[in-house]
């Protein structure tokens, strides 16, 4: 492709990214699946820019609006070229020459926006603190309170693209194994800092085609994730239940941690994603794990296995702040219910998955946001009304700034045993 039909191309597919009420990354898959005839180095570049634009996205709307621009897929990416010292004038209004795939001429309006951002840097002195940190105004209150001092530092580390965590099925193979065939691969890896079964990769190599994958010894999981897993500590025999399992990551480490042995249910609402799970589970090589779809948090069989499990995992449902870096659309969009409709929600999960929690079994409550309305406040309300639990040891926090992972909050609970009567 030539530049001008890279930028072209830029321009559809951040104009549906805008249109689209899914992930950027599915609607990104989707437009290429549609377009077999772009090149794997145009469609890497495209995406670069694509991504690059939503991580820059407020601070861009803040310049274009300042301009007296509206916001949108052309003056966003016209004011990335800008800012990137790309183009000068006389050759953005070349690249945007309408002709053969190229974008269309540059509108009066465009144009002078184009002047008025040249030689300019994105970071103007006088940019508010809201876009300056890329922060959503529903969001901006609430992460200032419960971030403190904290706050600018770990806005600034959810700008970067997030990397890529490998989690060693202990099942199938070891760590140190692992590295070394990945080295003899000649893929950059060293071992997580977090976690016994981390690795993290870089340079995007494809290890969804790698031969490791493929047979299940490894997966990709972030390794903030794989610390939620290891806040649970399921062990060997345990009957285990992982109440809002999804595709099932955690579900995963958690069968990989109890070697095969005892049994984990996994459920969820998402029957889909249940059935996905499964072609998972099977490839890990894990035969200890069964699926059970529920019609709510309060389906009935939650009721029939009251105080059945040692463990039980609640990874709920969340505004996912902590997962900025990878899924910067969710920044400046709201894909999925809003803060008001998740805070019952987690309650009444909680509510119901409590249950279930033998005496002196284990409760864990996890979520990747940042936000204490989803973390600590839920948990000390949780308390409040279920005097019969308590806190075990410290809250589990990751971040970006401070572990360079996603941001993970967990919460390890134990239900108290009875106390015989004298």
């Amino acid at each position: 492709m030539i530049p001008a039909a890279r930028i072209q191309a830029v321009i559809e597919l951040l104009a549906n990214i805008i249109a689209t009420p899914k992930p950027a990354d599915s609607t990104a898959s989707a437009y290429f699946r549609d377009r077999r005839f772009i090149g794997s180095k145009d469609r890497a570049a495209i995406n670069t820019r694509v991504f690059r634009i939503m991580r820059t996205w407020h601070r861009l709307g803040w310049w274009i609006r300042r301009c007296g621009c509206d916001v949108n897929a052309r003056t966003l990416v016209i004011a990335d070229l800008m800012f990137e010292r790309e183009h000068s004038l006389e050759s953005i209004e070349s690249t945007f020459s309408g002709e053969g795939y190229a974008p269309r001429q540059l509108n009066d309006v465009e144009l002078k926006m184009a002047k008025a951002l040249n030689r300019q840097n994105l970071e103007h002195p006088h940019i508010p603190l809201r876009e300056k940190t890329e922060c959503p105004e529903w969001a901006f209150e609430m992460l200032q309170k419960g971030l403190g001092e904290r706050y600018e530092d770990e806005m600034k580390a959810m700008m970067t693209p997030a990397p890529m965590d490998l989690r060693v099925n202990a099942i199938k193979a070891k760590r140190d194994e692992v590295l070394a065939q990945l080295k003899k691969d000649n893929i950059d890896a060293v071992a997580g800092k977090h976690s016994p079964l981390s690795i993290r990769v870089f340079g995007r190599p494809q290890i969804s085609q790698h031969p490791l994958y493929l047979d299940g010894s490894i997966e990709i999981q972030d390794e903030g994730s794989q610390m939620i897993a290891a806040a649970a500590d399921a062990k060997p025999g345990e009957q285990v239940a992982d109440f809002c399992a999804g595709a099932g990551g955690k579900t995963l480490a958690l069968g990989a941690a109890m070697n095969n042995k005892g049994r984990i249910v996994a459920m969820d609402v998402m029957e889909k994603r249940l059935e996905q799970a499964k072609l998972r589970f099977r490839r890990a090589g894990l035969h200890n794990i069964e699926t059970r779809h529920l019609l709510s948090e309060r389906d009935k069989w939650v009721k029939r296995h009251q105080e059945h499990f040692d463990l039980v995992l609640v990874d709920a449902p969340c505004t996912g702040t902590g997962t900025w870096r990878r899924a910067p659309d969710q920044r400046w969009r709201v894909l999925g219910p809003p803060i008001g409709e998740l805070l019952p929600l987690q309650r009444n999960i909680l509510d119901s998955a409590c249950r279930m929690v033998k005496p002196g079994g284990r409760l864990v409550y996890a979520t990747c946001s940042l936000l204490a309305e989803e973390n600590e406040n839920q948990i000390e309300a949780f308390i409040a009304a279920h005097p019969e639990f308590e806190i075990k040891g410290e809250f589990l926090k990751m971040t970006p700034a401070q572990h360079d992972t996603d941001g993970f909050f967990a919460a390890v609970l134990t239900r108290k045993k009875a106390v015989a009567a004298p």
